[in-house]
């Protein structure tokens, strides 16, 4: 689990294809003295476990299903990425719950620059506009941005100068594509209300959540 606030930036040192799946490896801008082979990180929102580890230069594998639902796909030697080690037990969270787990990927409609931050339009399709709430959190490319507006076919997030300096998103342009994560509390909710029983008192009840 992670927070979407970004740690560092890391360059992408090789993307090797093997069969269906994939190894990246990156030389990491961030701190790895406490991170292990069997750690996860999360490269640009997406959570990869780290398979071997050299200084500040680490591997991780990629999966088809990885590759079919993000960017990673499209990372070249050079590219920079968003890094955020994992989630520790009393950790301070500045962002919001997430997962690692990206939904899938949305292409930047527009950029705006408004006063010192920046305005993006971000493309996403119905399956993922359901889960996407005007004030709530969104995670793009692992960072973790609140909703301006939302649209039909689109949303909007303002980009403070200080995440666009820290982040990739400040090289980011129109028509570029990003990984998207949306807020999981939805996606919960949107089950329980789907259970033949639905939801009342005694079923809140019986999971603990009133007494």
């Amino acid at each position: 689990m992670f927070t979407g606030i970004v740690e560092g930036l890391g360059k992408v040192v090789r993307l090797t294809v093997k069969g269906a799946d994939a190894v990246l490896e990156i030389d990491a801008g961030i701190d790895m003295t406490e991170v292990s082979p069997g750690d996860s990180i999360a490269v640009n929102g997406a959570c990869l476990t780290v398979t071997s580890k050299k200084a500040k230069v680490f591997c991780a594998d990629v999966s088809a299903e990885s590759l079919s639902r993000t960017t990673l796909k499209h990372l070249q030697a050079g590219h920079s990425v968003n890094l955020e080690k994992s989630l520790r037990a009393g950790g301070f969270l500045g962002g919001h719950f997430v997962l690692g787990h990206v939904d899938g990927t949305g292409r930047i409609l527009s950029r705006t620059q408004k006063s010192g931050s920046i305005i993006f339009a971000v493309e996403s399709s119905e399956s993922l506009s359901r889960y996407i709430v005007e004030k709530g959190s969104v995670a793009i490319d692992g960072i973790s941005l609140t909703v301006n507006k939302l649209e039909k076919g689109r949303f909007y997030v303002n980009i403070i100068p200080h995440t666009a300096v820290h982040t990739t998103l400040t090289g980011k342009k129109e028509g570029e594509w990003v990984n998207i994560e949306t807020d999981i509390l939805g996606k919960y909710v949107e089950k329980l209300l789907q259970t033949p029983r639905g939801i009342d008192k005694d079923f809140l009840a019986e999971h603990g959540f009133i007494k």
